[in-house]
């Protein structure tokens, strides 16, 4: 069985998704070693009886919103099952582009590690990044997508520990680098670049914020409190402003080029692209500024 990349997703990101499942090909040594496909929130439909329903979040009870940016995160679980836990799976997020070969980390001893991910910035705890996960399908029987999801809403799983994977042995995760889910940073040594920062994703400057900020779980600290009352008066996404423009212009013309690449191969088109901008998912000026930017072989990323 060949080892799978999967790209997981929600329909407001799925123009990112087809760029990142493009990105691994694009740059692989050898393509034919394996597979790289998506995972789509919209094939769970079971999801959607959970609507508008409270689960535990970082100690505080949050209303689950399918149409939330991030739905698509707990699909981060899903591989080992639907590779019926054989092989290998590569597991990254939808905001994240591959630069360079992925065959070596694909074919990496593991050791007895079931799961290699690069810890998370800022955590007071030894949180682990799940937004890029290499993964030992037979060693993760445990992982039952439905069921780790229905604990959330019986206040049994809190989806913070969960999705830093603090739920899982400790002794059976092992260090990735962060060149292969580097945050928001390209450089020459990256490997993989995750724009993670939702605020400035290139593709979405100028849109309204379609995102919820997290809250902390002491529930009575100013900023939940603002939440509370601005969710109250103006709804989930009210005075959330604008996406902004990434302060890494190279990262924008990376994406661009990327997509431009797509349009070119027929992998998106520019009807498809121009339904994503008429529903926010992506911003107006896309198809101007895939028409502007250079392919990626006109003028590699790091050229002098």
């Amino acid at each position: 069985m060949k080892p799978t990349v999967f790209v997981h997703t929600n329909a407001k990101q799925i123009v990112g998704a087809i760029v990142s499942k493009y990105s691994f090909g694009r740059f692989a040594a050898d393509p034919s070693a394996f597979e790289v496909k998506l995972i789509e929130t919209a094939s769970y439909s079971w999801m959607r009886d959970y609507e508008g329903k409270l689960f535990l979040r970082d100690g505080l009870k949050r209303r689950w919103l399918n149409d939330d940016l991030q739905s698509f995160t707990v699909l981060r679980f899903a591989p080992p099952e639907i590779m019926r836990h054989e092989g290998r799976s590569l597991v990254v997020d939808p905001d994240v582009f591959c630069i360079s070969s992925i065959n070596e980390l694909l074919a990496r001893d593991m050791g007895d590690a079931a799961i290699l991910a690069r810890h998370r910035t800022g955590s007071k705890e030894a949180a682990w990044a799940s937004s890029v996960m290499l993964l030992d399908n037979a060693r993760l029987t445990h992982w039952n997508l439905r069921e780790n999801f229905d604990e959330m809403f019986a206040f049994k799983r809190d989806y913070m520990k969960w999705i830093t994977l603090l739920t899982e042995p400790q002794d059976k995760i092992a260090p990735l680098e962060s060149v292969w889910n580097d945050f928001d940073r390209l450089t020459p040594e990256t490997r993989m670049i995750h724009n993670t920062k939702r605020q400035t994703q290139p593709w979405k400057s100028g849109l309204p914020v379609d995102f919820r900020p997290p809250e902390s779980r002491h529930g009575l600290t100013p900023k939940n409190l603002y939440h509370r009352l601005r969710r109250s008066l103006f709804g989930d996404y009210g005075l959330l402003g604008s996406y902004k423009s990434h302060p890494d212009p190279n990262q924008e013309r990376l994406f661009f080029a990327l997509l431009r690449e797509c349009l070119d191969r027929g992998l998106v088109s520019e009807a498809m692209l121009r339904q994503e901008m008429k529903h926010n998912h992506i911003r107006h000026d896309a198809l101007d500024l895939v028409r502007r930017t250079p392919t990626l072989d006109e003028k590699p990323l790091f050229a002098a």
